[in-house]
């Protein structure tokens, strides 16, 4: 591990945004599923939350490759638990969705507390998702086509909302406290993840790391590093 990748992973997680996420209201496939993967990782969310499909990719695991190592995942079994843990975490529900009340993405407010909700591939928002959303958003097209894909309207909602808390200083000055031992832990899994494994199959603590993100040799004999 070198020093300057040891910071990077360090970087990343002091510009996290832990009040800012998406929801996935029975979003099936797994291209699509990845693809918001990436996004989260690229605009700084930790952590994506999704509605179990009753068709389609039943499990989520590995869908995204090496993004999904780097951006958490809540399942849900439904739309309203989703939307209600959201709330009772404070966040501002706004649903990509056309309708009466829907306004331009551009003018809403993704400096506060908020959760992106995106609908099904083929069926949309759900009728119980657009009508407990606090807000509609919508992107203008002008083209033949009614919509976006939805991992791209995902994608460039979530582009503006980075413009908007880049410009409120939202990714700035953050301190990172590196002996809380969820972020040591979080460190660990993002530079070590077959140690990771190892540790977790023979149910043994992570060992500490040094100053450049190396494993410190553990003296208890339980421990062999792992094969590359």
């Amino acid at each position: 591990m070198s020093r300057s990748r040891y910071e990077k992973f360090k970087q990343v997680l002091r510009q996290r945004q832990h009040d800012m996420t998406i929801l996935t209201d029975q979003v099936h496939k797994g291209q699509n599923i990845s693809a918001m993967l990436r996004t989260a990782d690229a605009v700084g969310i930790p952590e994506i939350h999704m509605v179990q499909p009753s068709y389609g990719h039943r499990i989520y695991h590995n869908t995204a490759g090496g993004s999904g190592r780097f951006t958490g995942n809540s399942v849900y079994p439904d739309i309203q638990s989703g939307m209600r843990e959201l709330k009772n975490r404070g966040m501002h529900l706004y649903a990509a969705h056309w309708s009466d009340r829907a306004i331009d993405f551009r003018k809403a407010d993704y400096t506060q507390p908020f959760a992106l909700v995106m609908g099904a591939e083929k069926h949309g928002l759900s009728d119980y998702a657009a009508e407990h959303a606090d807000d509609h958003v919508t992107i203008p097209i002008i083209g033949m086509v009614e919509s976006y894909n939805v991992s791209v309207a995902a994608a460039i909602i979530l582009q503006e909302a980075m413009y908007q808390r880049t410009r409120a200083g939202m990714y700035d000055n953050k301190i990172l406290d590196e002996e809380d031992p969820e972020i040591k832990d979080i460190l660990f899994r993002w530079m070590h993840p077959k140690m990771v494994k190892y540790c977790e199959t023979h149910g043994l603590p992570f060992p500490e790391l040094d100053e450049d993100g190396d494993i410190i040799p553990p003296k208890d004999s339980k421990y062999r590093q792992p094969k590359s």
